[in-house]
């Protein structure tokens, strides 16, 4: 559903579900579920609203339930508003659970100068005092701040602004539900909507949108003390094309994992390193099935790029069908961590 569009320049609401547009359910159903369209999620914003806001309803999801395809349907709704020059900036309402992944898919294939800014909630439409109508206010006055051009993907939580590329969710229930450990915050929003944001930084390029056929399985596999080669094993008998480790530490696992992504690499399967640690860059420090040996042995260091981003950037190359080389590139560029961080031992390039 679209609404009816607002004369001039104004902002558009992509809706898709998520704890900002759920309610509790009588009659069986437990637990509180996607029900709000996208015209009653606005509706519940108090007061006038900074700009004038045109709603498009994508479709109401939990984001949790959200599948790649979902994601970069949303990125085509995304492009498809930018297609109207009197859009000002879109805002995108989005579970949260997800919203790392789909905000950095966003930011990896938005070629418009004009911002796309995620929001949502952490307490459904219908508790006593849901945050999720002045999350949204600020996120449509964020989209609307011509300080906000030139920065991509932002998400707009709490009064905190943040870039999409390095963002995850930092909390499971309070109100300051994200942070950015490397890159930090852009900036922040007021109630009253008043936007107050950094400096601009040079953007990377987009990467296209995939072109739908190409499904190529990506997983994520986790390591941890005692680890074997069972589940690197089981991803790629069962198809998978790509393969994130979840690492310890600065990116380091064990020297029988280190010998199973050898035999992957080899086998033109695509093995990318990242860390459960908080922050910080991924680095090819140690040995004897540490992150050295991984890096000889095939992987690529994912940079800052948590587990859940890499696998949104390893995924976009697959559909992409970019080789090992381009794969790499990629990795270096959009994980590439801040200038404060450029003293941490880095992985030599491959």
């Amino acid at each position: 559903m679209t609404a009816e569009q607002p004369p001039g320049p104004h902002v558009v609401l992509l809706a898709t579900g998520g704890t900002i547009s759920s309610r509790h359910r009588t009659g069986g159903q437990r637990g509180a579920v996607a029900a709000d369209a996208g015209g009653q999620v606005l509706g519940s914003v108090v007061g006038p609203s900074r700009h004038p806001v045109r709603v498009v309803d994508v479709f109401r999801r939990g984001s949790y339930s959200l599948t790649f395809d979902e994601m970069v349907a949303i990125c085509v709704a995304v492009a498809e508003a930018f297609a109207d020059p009197q859009v000002l900036g879109v805002v995108v309402t989005h579970g949260t659970d997800t919203m790392e992944e789909t905000a950095f898919l966003a930011d990896l294939t938005h070629a418009e100068d004009r911002p796309v800014v995620f929001t949502g909630a952490q307490r459904p439409a219908d508790s006593p005092l849901p945050d999720g109508p002045g999350n949204l206010a600020r996120a449509i006055a964020v989209a609307g701040a011509p300080q906000s051009r030139g920065r991509g993907a932002l998400v707009s939580f709490a009064g905190q602004v943040f870039p999409a590329r390095g963002v995850r969710k930092v909390e499971t229930l309070r109100d300051q539900a994200f942070g950015n450990p490397d890159v930090g915050a852009a900036g922040t929003v007021d109630e009253a909507g008043v936007v107050s944001l950094g400096a601009v930084h040079p953007r990377l390029p987009a990467l296209p949108l995939p072109v739908a056929g190409n499904a190529a399985r990506a997983d994520l596999v986790a390591v941890y003390p005692g680890t074997d080669d069972t589940l690197l094993r089981a991803a790629i008998g069962a198809g998978a094309a790509g393969i994130v480790l979840q690492a310890l530490g600065s990116g380091n696992a064990n020297t029988e994992v280190c010998a199973a992504v050898a035999r992957a690499s080899a086998a033109g399967v695509t093995v990318v390193t990242s860390t459960r640690v908080a922050a910080g860059p991924v680095a090819a420090v140690y040995g004897n099935g540490g992150g050295r040996d991984l890096l000889d042995a095939g992987a690529i260091p994912s940079g800052i790029l948590r587990p859940s981003q890499a696998l949104v950037l390893l995924r976009l190359l697959l559909r992409l069908g970019a080789s090992r080389d381009d794969q790499a590139r990629a990795f270096r560029l959009h994980g590439a961590p801040p200038p404060e961080l450029s003293t941490t031992p880095t992985q030599p390039s491959r």
